[in-house]
């Protein structure tokens, strides 16, 4: 329908001599005010030479018929509002009841587009970093399936570098089982602080680090190869809670011989400086950073250029899509212009989205202090909060309700927020069930559910009607696809959230006013609504990656 009206649009302005045109729609506000509005008798007055809203009348006066469009209307100034038909409606509601895909669209078809995201580092804890990576790499993931994208998600993981080498002290100082993941990350708590506090330990934790590169010691060579094993192990148990599954996993172990030989093969690109070897940003209005150490050890931004190498390698995609904090857009900004140097034709595919940080009453937390809530540790909190509620549920199983209930309630205040923000994380609100949560979410999803399960054992069949009155509910399901369509061209999973939301509360104000199961012949439209409602609510919590139980 957005095409349709912009093509009219375009054709009528063409008549009163304005060409060249690039015709804007928007749903107003207020559903009272049309389910499309546009203002370019606004924009276009001073080309056509009339006042807005004498060439807003022109425009209507050539628009005729619109098929699906019962109504047109001036208002104001000169803003046009359009109204759909009770068929059109009809039409929405019977494709989202029988569409598996409902609100998908074939805008990105043929693209091959990698997702790289979540990236927890081996030896260390999952914390909230990763798990707001992971809540938007994901949900980006499934807007990009939605819009006809063949994706693959990647994970880059650092089991190499400085704080291997601090965790494999931390071990060896406090004797504890390498074998264990949570021990780990008491052992890289341990070693970090002791390498800010203590001149012998960074020593000897340097020494490890040059050991862990070149596998010359056997004794550190077991407590690595146990720990990378044993974190790797538990990922995978967080990831499966968390709905992700990788097609491609990524260490710094094999990006790093490959950024190394870049910067080498590429003097001409790179400065030496005491001793160290540098990309002098100042060159590209940026900053200077450091590729190589004086210890000839490759850093995080020659390792990322090897990264870029090796998923150029490994498939051949149109764009690779980085999810990584805002405080590191300094960082990836120097790095991608080193890579538009020494690979140039990988550079251009690069993208880079931002997440903000989240923060709790205590503000910012960092993971060198060992004194932190973690991306686990939340969860584990909200699951063990969410089996109360569970406990009372109509679920068949409690423990996985408590779980999905957990998972929702984190995911979707990452996911409310535009990616580059901040989220201030608010626990009860999280959990609850009375709206601006997931688990008001999934409740309504449940609701649907149960309409129509109801139905069922009445032997109420659905059936839509195509000449009913049109309501606030099913004018909200009609824009379904076009949410997905513009959080997608965005990248930004909180543009459909939102739409859920204002979904979810016009569907509970309907249920509240509305008997659906009252007998008369009304009732197989208002099924056929529920369910479409049941569908759109499914399809929207799952491109968010959130699990949408059936009974709660």
């Amino acid at each position: 329908m957005p095409e349709t009206l912009k093509k009219a649009i375009s054709e009528a302005l063409a008549r009163a001599s304005v060409y060249g045109v690039n015709v804007s729609l928007e749903h107003p506000a207020e559903l009272k005010n049309g389910d499309y509005s546009s203002g370019v008798a606004l924009q276009y007055t001073k080309q056509a030479g009339v006042a807005p809203k004498m060439l807003a009348e022109k425009i209507v006066a050539a628009l005729g018929d619109i098929k699906g469009i019962a109504k047109i209307e001036i208002a104001g100034p000169g803003f046009i509002n359009f109204y759909l038909a009770s068929a059109a409606l009809a039409e929405a509601v019977e494709e989202a009841r029988t569409e598996d895909m409902w609100g998908a669209n074939k805008n990105l078809a043929r693209k091959k587009i990698m997702v790289e995201y979540t990236d927890p580092n081996p030896f260390k804890e999952f914390h909230i970093g990763h798990l707001m990576s992971n809540a938007i790499g994901e949900s980006i993931s499934r807007l990009l399936q939605f819009s006809g994208a063949e994706v693959r998600r990647a994970n880059y993981q650092g089991d190499i570098g400085p704080h291997v080498a601090k965790a494999i002290w931390g071990v060896m100082k406090l004797g504890v089982d390498p074998n264990d993941a949570a021990q780990l990350g008491k052992a890289y708590a341990t070693g970090a602080q002791a390498y800010e506090n203590d001149i012998a330990a960074k020593a000897e934790v340097d020494a490890i680090n040059t050991k862990v590169y070149d596998k010359s010691d056997a004794e550190i060579n077991a407590v690595y190869a146990a720990g990378r094993k044993a974190s790797l192990d538990h990922f995978e148990e967080l990831y499966k809670m968390l709905g992700t599954k990788f097609d491609h996993y990524f260490f710094e172990s094999e990006t790093a011989p490959r950024g190394l030989k870049l910067v080498e093969k590429n003097p001409g690109v790179f400065e030496k400086s005491d001793g160290a070897i540098v990309y002098k940003g100042e060159k590209k209005e940026l900053h200077t950073r450091v590729f190589v150490t004086s210890k000839g050890l490759p850093t995080y931004e020659a390792k990322d250029l090897g990264l870029a190498e090796l998923k150029a390698e490994t498939w051949g995609f149109d764009t690779s899509i980085t999810v990584t904090a805002h405080e590191q857009a300094d960082y990836f900004a120097v790095v991608k212009a080193a890579m538009e140097d020494v690979l140039p034709d990988i550079a251009p595919k690069i993208q880079h989205v931002s997440h903000g940080m989240m923060r709790f009453a205590e503000g910012k937390m960092s993971s060198r202090t060992g004194n932190v809530i973690t991306g686990e540790s939340l969860l584990v909190d909200l699951t063990e909060a969410a089996k109360v509620r569970g406990a009372e549920s109509r679920a068949e199983d409690h423990e996985v309700l408590a779980q999905q209930v957990a998972v929702a309630a984190i995911k979707y205040q990452i996911l409310k927020q535009a990616s580059g923000k901040d989220i201030i994380f608010d626990r009860d609100r999280a959990l609850s069930l009375e709206g601006d949560s997931g688990p008001y979410l999934q409740y309504a999803h449940a609701r649907a559910c149960a309409v129509v399960e109801q139905a069922n054992l009445r032997g109420v069949a659905s059936k839509v009607g195509s000449n009913r009155a049109s309501d606030d509910l099913t004018r909200f399901l009609h824009r379904f696809p076009e949410a997905v369509e513009y959080a997608s061209s965005h990248n930004e999973p909180h543009l459909l959230t939102n739409y859920l939301l204002e979904f979810a509360s016009a569907f509970n104000s309907w249920y509240a006013q509305v008997h659906i199961l009252d007998g008369t012949p009304e009732a197989a439209h208002r099924v056929a609504l529920v369910d479409a409602v049941r569908k759109t609510l499914k399809n929207g919590l799952w491109i968010l990656g959130i699990p949408a139980p059936e009974r709660m």
